[in-house]
């Protein structure tokens, strides 16, 4: 057959440009698409709610794509590897309780995992700001184009409406840090700040599991923007938690979402 390029042009931005439109207003807004949104968007959306990953980079995973020192292969504990099952990630028990495998697969198959159970990912997409309502609630995002961020142009940003946001945003927890910013005397958690403490892998895994909560009205932290949100140390190369935390941010989200 002969290929028409504006078709092609036509195709893209028609279909695009639809589902944009039909996301606009959503459950839940995950903010970075690094392993723990992977796993909390592939469980919501299992479930039936409407849930969309935003990444300001043009791939998802976080820092998992490099394993340990850009060695592809990350460590997982036992308790851990029922997600790994659910997502069909291959690993093998190196010492017991010590389980390892191949970063890039995991990454490739969280992706297609959360992906395939419905949930939509809009890469290339930074996060810009909170819409705030009564009780300083959240209730929706304010995004606008990664490069438009990245080279600091001053493009005006659109809207999403959303119930409920999670940041999973890492070490710099921006949603968490954005509404410290911008609301006076809010207060993120029961410290009131943010910083993550130096690595303790033990720790670290354990308190990124506890710390996943609803830490501001409307607002799930997850991962290590949960560890930040908390004053928690970080952890390596270790994913278990990470893990743990999108399953239970899930949990969370839908126990919300019956209260909404």
């Amino acid at each position: 057959m002969e290929l028409d390029e504006v078709i092609i042009t036509r195709a893209i931005f028609d279909e695009y440009s639809k589902t944009f439109l039909d996301y606009t207003e959503i459950d839940v807004a995950l903010i970075g698409g690094g392993p723990a949104n992977l796993v909390a968007a592939k469980y919501l959306a299992e479930a039936g709610a409407k849930v969309a990953i935003y990444e300001q980079k043009l791939s998802l995973g976080g820092g998992m794509w490099a394993g340990g020192m850009m060695f592809p292969r990350i460590v997982v504990q036992e308790e851990a590897c029922r997600i790994l099952d659910d997502f069909g990630i291959r690993y093998k028990e190196y010492q017991p309780g010590y389980y390892v495998a191949n970063s890039v697969e995991s990454v490739g198959k969280l992706i297609a995992g959360a992906t395939s159970a419905g949930a939509e990912v809009f890469n290339l997409v930074s996060f810009e700001d909170v819409m705030i309502r009564e009780n300083d609630r959240v209730t929706g995002i304010v995004i606008n184009w990664g490069p438009v961020t990245a080279q600091h142009l001053h493009v005006d940003p659109l809207m999403i409406r959303t119930k409920l946001v999670i940041d999973g945003t890492g070490h710099d927890a921006v949603v968490c840090n954005t509404i410290l910013k911008k609301i006076p005397n809010a207060k993120i958690g029961e410290l009131g700040k943010l910083g993550e403490k130096p690595m303790w892998s033990e720790v670290g895994e354990r308190l990124a599991v506890d710390a996943t909560q609803e830490i501001y009205p409307g607002l799930i932290v997850a991962g290590m923007a949960a560890n930040a949100a908390t004053c928690a140390p970080r952890m390596g190369p270790v994913f278990g938690g990470m893990l743990l935390s999108g399953e239970k941010a899930a949990k969370l989200a839908l126990e919300k979402l019956k209260e909404l």
